[in-house]
């Protein structure tokens, strides 16, 4: 919002997005460049509404608040002949850490770009220890622009920055020997399958490839049988195809030919009719992670009535 500003251009802010209006505003305005989130990104990629528009005053987007998947950025672009750049930040670093500037949009694709001036960043292990050069770890960071702390708040101060003043944002990513960094997931988000780490991103980027997928989000559900978690796609079914125990299989397979053993769906697939998502675009996965929760405690329920009967 401040960059156009700065610039001194002219500037059209939405209070709550709505895809026709926002097509229709980039038409009637002949809009150049447009600040958008990953589900903006997937509507322009995949709904029919946009092919009733002209957009093709837009010389590119960027895209920012969470990772937008290599398979929409192409989609994007092969739809509307718009590139996507992206960016990554956040509150504490008040708030860029690093942007896609090059006017090359596609050298390399998904990328985050790179650092701002003046600021450092590592890739940190669970044990401590720094990550390979292009492996992926929690991403820590060093800069004029970190924050001192959070307001009268010491305990979550303390256990935010290390003893070396590093900065641990709860991100995983990666950078390359070019220096472009990548947002591959949350720490939290992480599932844990048998000990091995499972990115539910990775596994939402490669479902978006199939043409049954409008939508989906991927979270780990705990099996007490197997004692650890299992991953599991809710799905939003395109336009065309009916979401059935059939499909459920036929995404299941058509992932896990596409995946190392450990991040196969075991947890099966669920449709719904939209992905929980915050007003800033961020999936609300907890939402689900409570509802297949309660789902399990239902089930629970039911199975020992079944018993005592």
């Amino acid at each position: 919002m401040l960059s156009p500003l700065h610039r001194g251009v002219t500037t059209f802010i939405m209070q709550g997005f709505n895809l026709p209006q926002f097509c229709k505003i980039v038409e009637h305005e002949k809009i150049t460049v447009a600040y958008i989130v990953p589900p903006v990104a997937l509507a322009l990629a995949k709904a029919p509404v946009v092919s009733k528009f002209n957009l093709s005053s837009l010389r590119f987007m960027h895209s920012s608040a969470a990772p937008t998947s290599k398979e929409i950025i192409v989609a994007v672009n092969d739809r509307l002949g718009v590139p996507i750049r992206q960016g990554y930040g956040l509150s504490e670093a008040a708030p860029g850490v690093c942007s896609q500037r090059s006017a090359s949009w596609n050298a390399p694709i998904g990328t985050s770009g790179r650092l701002v001036p003046s600021m450092s960043a590592k890739f940190v292990l669970e044990d401590g220890k720094e990550a390979a050069p292009g492996s992926e770890g929690e991403i820590c960071l060093k800069g004029p622009n970190i924050f001192k702390g959070y307001y009268d708040n010491p305990k979550a101060t303390a256990e935010a920055f290390d003893s070396e003043s590093w900065y641990h944002t709860g991100d995983v990513g990666l950078a390359d020997e070019q220096g472009n960094i990548y947002i591959t997931d949350r720490l939290k988000d992480l599932i844990k399958y048998n000990g091995s780490q499972v990115a539910p991103a990775q596994l939402e980027d490669i479902l978006l490839g199939h043409p049954a997928v409008a939508d989906v989000t991927v979270i780990g559900i705990y099996s007490e049988e197997r004692a650890t978690e299992l991953p599991r796609a809710y799905v939003v079914v395109a336009d065309g195809h009916k979401g059935d125990e059939k499909l459920g299989e036929t995404l299941q397979e058509w992932l896990n030919e596409r995946v190392s053993p450990h991040k196969k769906l075991r947890g099966g697939v669920r449709f719904v009719e939209a992905i929980p998502k915050s007003n800033a675009g961020k999936i609300l996965r907890r939402v689900l992670v409570e509802q297949a929760r309660a789902e399990e405690k239902e089930k629970k329920k039911g199975g020992s009535v079944k018993a005592r009967l």
